[in-house]
């Protein structure tokens, strides 16, 4: 999406300057270009406008005369401090040397006078929100600390190097050019199969669109019922099995689970013609019948994480609709069924967007992963981009090794057809919540009718899932509904070892009314969901059986070791 991106960008700095009240001294009226009132401008706004702008030169001509005062042998205070948990500034010089210090408070100034702006621009919600996202990607980009000149750090290492640092980073540059990407990890340090998704088991089913792995059972008897998960198609499985340490399919094994896993396929141009229909027919319902087969289970208990859940739940609606029991409970993670509020993600997509990507790959065509990973980090730039740039291309420094940005540089295609479809009738349109709007696999689709169990989590911090959106999908299904909400984000809030037990969750069985009434009256319990949901699962789970040493049976013989050839294979 990096051309959707530039176009938001320019198109959101558009509407920004034409939003900003233009007003002459006497009266604050907004006057056109001829001197004649448009539009009166709310007092609300006017009053943030005039009150920015007295704080912003206030703050300024407090800098420069703390400036002046370094200069001359006084210790300058602080008018400007960046946010907890900002990397950015951690070096001592942007603290004690006066260029520096003046260098990045005047950028922090700078930067809340242009979000107090934002905010007061006559713009709606949606298109503020887009401001708000695009504005925040300029802030970020402008930052000292990202050029060579004005990042102490950088500066000095050069200078202790005679420029060998320098060189080194333009030679990162280089090669990270040549692959088209900005590298966040020491990919040789991880290999799936060796350091990551290691977890023993045997791949008993595949097709065309996926493979279905059976893990080994940890324990002498398991529960009768298996776990079936479905992963995100736009991510490989492995954040659930990246070392044993934080692996959500060992815990689970360890708990006394028969665990299976869906592994997709990463498309390449013999599926440039799949449509969403086939991730749910050929993929998410294949891998139910098989899972409960093999276990000889009247019913499995599903689990689906992000896009992994909207399949899963929408296969599980055209399933209820068509008489199939075969599901006993259903677990979603930061999963999103109303797409009302989609989170920064939203601002990628409108009309013109939609309608491009349905003229081109919708007809046919891959949307390439690499794309996908930009605009991901993009939602998190200070996170998962200016860090690198930094790091990497100015220091000269190569990235440390870390399994989950291993996986996260490990990126997926999706076939064009299935992507454009998602797109116009999830987050442009938001069919999926109105009953009978969309029809899958030949059947009406209404979400009310997954009238089984369902354990539903957020996380506070989600900044593709919001957890006030994800709130919504306890208003839409029929069954007994357990919502909870993680702390931190979408990865780091899921991925929560029970081994660590580290942060923190919120139940409240009042599931009802809106999210901040839920939240209002729910409890904090310190450690990792992990605990909490493999409580409620078992209660799903059946009677104990022996635990059975071969994988598995007659029909769905072992066909490799896990993990599988499809989630080795990388996007072209």
């Amino acid at each position: 999406m990096p051309d959707e991106f530039a176009m938001g960008w320019l198109k959101a700095g558009f509407n920004f300057w034409q939003s900003l009240p233009v007003t002459n001294a006497r009266d604050m009226t907004v006057l056109d270009a001829n001197g004649k009132d448009i539009y009166p401008v709310s007092s609300c706004a006017r009053n943030i406008v005039m009150q920015a702008s007295a704080n912003y030169w206030q703050r300024q001509t407090e800098l420069w005369s703390d400036a002046f005062a370094g200069v001359i042998g006084v210790r300058p205070k602080s008018v400007a401090e960046p946010e907890r948990g900002d990397r950015r500034f951690h070096a001592e010089d942007w603290s004690s040397n006066v260029w520096y210090s003046l260098l990045k408070q005047s950028y922090l100034l700078n930067a809340r006078m242009l979000e107090e702006l934002v905010e007061a621009s006559t713009l709606d919600e949606k298109e503020k929100h887009k401001l708000r996202f695009f504005a925040r990607q300029f802030i970020d980009l402008a930052s000292p600390a990202n050029f060579v000149a004005t990042n102490p750090e950088v500066v000095r290492q050069a200078v202790e190097s005679k420029g060998s640092s320098l060189l080194s980073g333009f030679t990162h540059l280089l090669e990270d050019l040549k692959q088209g990407t900005i590298s966040i990890t020491d990919q040789s340090a991880f290999e799936v199969g060796r350091s990551v998704a290691v977890s023993e088991g045997s791949v008993v089913h595949e097709n065309d669109l996926f493979q279905l792995i059976q893990y080994a059972p940890l324990t002498p008897t398991v529960a009768q019922r298996p776990l079936l998960i479905v992963p995100p198609c736009i991510n490989k499985f492995y954040i659930l099995d990246l070392q044993p340490e934080n692996s959500f399919v060992r815990f689970a094994c360890e708990q006394g689970l028969t665990v299976f896993l869906v592994s997709w396929r990463n498309p390449q141009q013999d599926m440039a013609q799949t449509e969403w229909d086939a991730y749910l027919e050929q993929g998410v319902m294949k891998a139910i019948e098989a899972a409960r087969t093999i276990s000889r289970a009247d019913k499995v208990n599903a689990l689906g994480w992000c896009v992994g859940g909207t399949m899963l739940s929408s296969a599980l609606a055209v399933m209820r609709a068509n008489g199939d029991e075969s599901v006993a409970s259903v677990t979603l993670l930061t999963a999103l069924l109303d797409f009302s509020e989609p989170g920064d993600l939203g601002v990628f997509i409108d009309e013109m967007g939609v309608s491009m990507r349905e003229q081109t790959i919708g007809r046919g065509g891959l949307y390439p992963g690499r794309e996908l990973g930009f605009v991901f980090q993009t939602l998190r730039a200070n996170d998962l981009i200016w860090p690198y740039v930094v790091n990497n291309y100015l220091k000269g420094r190569t990235p440390a090794a870390f399994d989950l940005l291993y996986w996260n540089a490990d990126t997926t295609n999706l076939p064009g057809p299935m992507y454009s479809w998602y797109l116009r009738n999830m987050y442009l349109e938001n069919n999926l919540r109105v009953p009978g709007k969309l029809t899958m696999c030949g059947t009406p689709v209404d979400l009310g009718r997954i009238d089984m169990p369902s354990y539903l989590l957020a996380t506070e911090e989600d900044h593709i899932v919001p957890w006030k959106s994800a709130y919504r999908s306890t208003q839409l299904l029929g069954g007994e509904t357990q919502f909870v909400l993680g702390a931190s984000g979408h990865i780091a809030g899921v991925i929560n070892p029970a081994s660590k037990n580290k942060r923190s969750y919120w139940t409240n069985d009042a599931v009802g009314g809106n999210a901040d009434e839920w939240l209002a009256s729910a409890a904090k319990q310190p450690g990792s969901w992990w605990n909490h949901w493999i409580e409620w699962v078992k209660r799903h789970a059946g009677e104990q059986v022996k635990a059975r040493t071969t994988l598995g049976n007659a029909t769905h013989k072992p066909i490799e070791a896990a993990p599988g050839r499809y989630v080795k294979v990388r996007a072209d």
